[in-house]
């Protein structure tokens, strides 16, 4: 019996140790890639900066090339933001997102070009390629953008047909909720009409007739009361009062 407590203690003891180094590998796991998608962004935001420095301050081959890296870092990125957060609210910009990744493949390899390039000695021979560099991030960024645009176009699209819809339908609410002048006059002609249908015993909770069957059906009126008159204990006056209990006779 001890020697079965003690390896159920120890199992435990294991599966505890276990469960602390699978946390522990994941907590680092998590913050290993927190720390590198922080110098990614670093890095990135870094690179910009100075190429949008070397575009503006230097010219000549350096500033072209940077010129170049620049506008097609920007379209590049700029595109993949909005694919990337459209595609949860709109299932069909998943083809446009996978498209924008063969595009991506372009991108990268052009960049990497450009970036060799910089490093070339030899501008003459680096000027002698600007005019195809020129061209191929044309093409990459003119196609960048029209993925975005397009994707920019059909949510405004989207969002201006249920606006469109709800629009109609709220004036369609605030007509009915002013529509108080028809049914006012509905309600008085309906007041009107049961006051002038209601003899003046039945507006005093009286039935009509009541009071002639009363008069004749009362002893000393000169007649033998009715039987149809009588007051039958059965009944009620209203259907939601209760019926009298009748007195029990011994």
């Amino acid at each position: 019996m001890d020697a079965a407590i003690i390896t159920i203690m120890a199992l435990l003891f294991l599966s505890f140790v276990a469960l602390g180094v699978f946390v522990t590998v994941k907590a680092a796991k998590a913050a290993k890639r927190g720390v590198d998608r922080t110098l990614g962004q670093a890095r990135r935001t870094v690179e910009d900066t100075t190429l949008r420095a070397k575009s503006f301050g230097q010219t000549g081959v350096a500033g072209e090339l940077a010129r170049l890296r620049l506008s097609l870092r920007t379209s590049m990125r700029a595109t993949q933001e909005a694919l990337q957060a459209g595609v949860g609210q709109d299932a069909s910009l998943k083809e446009s997102l996978d498209l924008f990744h063969r595009l991506s493949g372009h991108g990268l390899e052009l960049d990497d070009d450009l970036r060799r390039l910089e490093r070339e000695p030899d501008r003459a021979y680096v000027s002698g390629q600007l005019p195809e560099l020129a061209a191929r991030t044309e093409r990459i960024t003119t196609s960048a953008d029209a993925l975005r645009r397009a994707a920019r176009d059909r949510a405004l699209k989207f969002a201006e047909d249920d606006l469109s819809s709800l629009s109609a339908q709220i004036d369609v609410e605030a007509g009915a909720l002013r529509h108080w002048t028809g049914l006012e006059t509905t309600q008085e002609q309906a007041q009107g009409t049961t006051s002038r249908a209601t003899p003046a015993g039945e507006a005093w909770g009286r039935p009509a007739g009541a009071a002639g069957q009363s008069d004749q059906g009362s002893p000393g009126a000169g007649g033998e009361p009715s039987a149809i008159a009588a007051p039958d204990p059965r009944r009620t006056a209203y259907p939601w009062e209760k019926s009298a209990r009748p007195e029990t006779t011994t």
